[in-house]
């Protein structure tokens, strides 16, 4: 265990099980039909490759980048977003894919920008669900773990740009994100 770590939340092979239980749901709901999976930059890209590579369905990769947290442990309220889509999503089954629903205010506004955009759906899938922060009314379509109101890191959620690449999500030890 990394030593800014206080404790191991899901290991590395809760989380594997986590992700193939998201995805039989998944598969179940688009089998059959074309999905166009959008993966938010940067803390989804570990539980968006591990998701889509046990999808069964017709699957088209994005990405898309958003941000309202900067270097700060909670939300900035304002949501910046980076590049926009490629793909032509009018008419198509979107899924967004997140790594934590938190405040809600990221995936309220993706949500709303991909809808102005004329898919057939866009639906909600997120790792990590932490109702405690929400202050935007949005919820998972497709959800790994409710989580409580910790500050998580590992598998892609990071503190300041660090921690994305342990295998495992743990708590992050208050002392180093409280020395700013």
């Amino acid at each position: 265990m990394h030593n800014d770590i206080e404790t191991v939340l899901y290991s590395e092979e809760h989380l594997r099980e986590t992700v193939r239980s998201v995805a039989k749901q998944i598969n179940e709901d688009y089998s059959g039909k074309q999905l166009v999976a959008i993966c938010i930059l940067k803390g989804s890209l570990m539980f968006f490759s591990d998701l889509i590579r046990n999808l069964d369905c017709d699957v088209e990769l994005e990405f898309l980048s958003a941000s309202s947290y900067g270097s700060s442990t909670v939300s900035s309220g304002t949501v910046k977003l980076g590049q926009p889509i490629r793909t032509d999503i009018k008419g198509k089954h979107v899924l967004v894919v997140e790594d934590i629903l938190d405040t809600g205010r990221t995936l309220s506004y993706i949500k709303a920008h991909l809808e102005s955009l004329s898919p057939l759906s866009v639906k909600i899938c997120t790792l990590f669900d932490k109702p405690a922060r929400r202050c935007c009314d949005i919820q998972a379509d497709y959800k790994g773990e409710t989580t409580e109101d910790l500050f998580i890191v590992g598998y892609g959620l990071d503190y300041n740009e660090k921690y994305r690449n342990l295998p495992y999500v743990g708590v992050l030890r208050q002392e180093i994100y409280s020395k700013k």
